[in-house]
């Protein structure tokens, strides 16, 4: 009888851990470009999925992107252009040697803007000027320095400064510590409402462009392809959830982002949300985009990159969109 017993207890037991979904680890910038994670966490839809995710807040680039390349986390919500860098030993952070990163999914274009600092009315104003940027040589930098010559700004005009993550540059802009940086939405919004001039939109400027994207080391993917493939699922159906619900969409902003209020978050949800502009309803990895992102990445480093497949792996993706 007592053996009987503990059979059944290990049984039971083996069942409960069977259960339990899978702790992610995932690493992500601050503000409403969360919105698809926020909204899959709402729903239970990572739940569902068998994982659950548990965020970590990031100040830098070089900070999120070292502590994916030492195992630290899962995943990382970050920039396409922040796992080339880094996987062709441009990256500013040290990380291990061999790094084996790549994006499994595309979440939208970045939303970038460039936005003016106090006083700053037309990029004309920005001749001798400091500009902030997350890192020189990583992230949106060379979207800054793009637009910039787009609109007949030299480097030499200008200089930059490393200010940390998103956050971190719309408060020194707020502050005047900065002429100009990249915002992405909704802090673009936030800024205007505070009387600072959008300069551009880089996918008014730039066309396609894949922005963030969903990273992960390959060796960790290959090792939990189930816990992966169900946090892509979730991930697109709290996309697909924020198309069809777009007043819970606008309280969640309220909710989540610092200073956010009804009538900027309804602004804010027509370019997160927009026909054009918006999250990828398919969480596709773009390839024009992710082509222009490698465009930018060798005309400032000089050192030619053109094949995206070195970077990217859209089976994972396929898998989730399969069912």
């Amino acid at each position: 009888m007592t053996r009987i017993l503990v059979a059944w207890a290990l049984a039971a037991m083996s069942t409960f851990a069977m259960a339990q979904p899978q702790a992610l680890n995932v690493i992500v910038f601050p503000g409403g470009f969360n919105l698809p994670t926020w909204a899959a966490e709402r729903q239970g839809f990572f739940q569902s999925n068998g994982v659950r995710v548990v965020l970590t807040l990031t100040p830098s680039s070089t900070f999120q992107m070292q502590g994916l390349a030492e195992g630290r986390f899962d995943i990382a919500m970050t920039a396409l252009d922040n796992v080339i860098a880094y996987q062709e030993g441009q990256g500013e952070a040290k990380i291990p040697d061999n790094p084996d990163m790549f994006a499994f999914m595309g979440s939208d274009n970045g939303f970038l803007s460039v936005m003016g600092g106090k006083g700053v009315q037309r990029f004309a104003d920005l001749k001798g000027k400091k500009l902030s940027v997350d890192a020189l040589t990583t992230g949106f930098a060379f979207v800054l320095r793009e637009l910039l010559a787009k609109n007949g700004i030299a480097e030499s005009d200008v200089s930059f400064e490393r200010a940390g993550g998103v956050v971190e540059r719309f408060q020194e802009l707020m502050k005047g510590t900065h002429a100009a940086t990249v915002l992405l939405t909704p802090f673009d919004l936030l800024a205007q409402a505070k009387g600072h001039v959008q300069l551009a939109r880089a996918d008014e400027q730039l066309g396609a462009y894949l922005g963030i994207v969903g990273a992960a080391r390959r060796s960790w993917a290959r090792q939990h392809e189930q816990a992966l493939v169900g946090f892509i699922r979730a991930y697109r159906d709290g996309v697909a959830f924020l198309y069809e619900n777009r007043e819970i969409a606008e309280a969640l902003l309220v909710a989540n982002v610092r200073a956010m209020t009804p009538v900027l978050a309804k602004q804010s949800l027509g370019i997160l949300l927009g026909d054009k502009t918006g999250f990828y309803k398919d969480v596709r990895l773009d390839a024009q985009g992710a082509q222009t992102v490698l465009a930018l990445r060798s005309k400032y480093t000089g050192r030619p990159l053109g094949d995206p497949a070195k970077y990217v792996d859209a089976s994972y993706r396929d898998k989730a969109l399969a069912r």
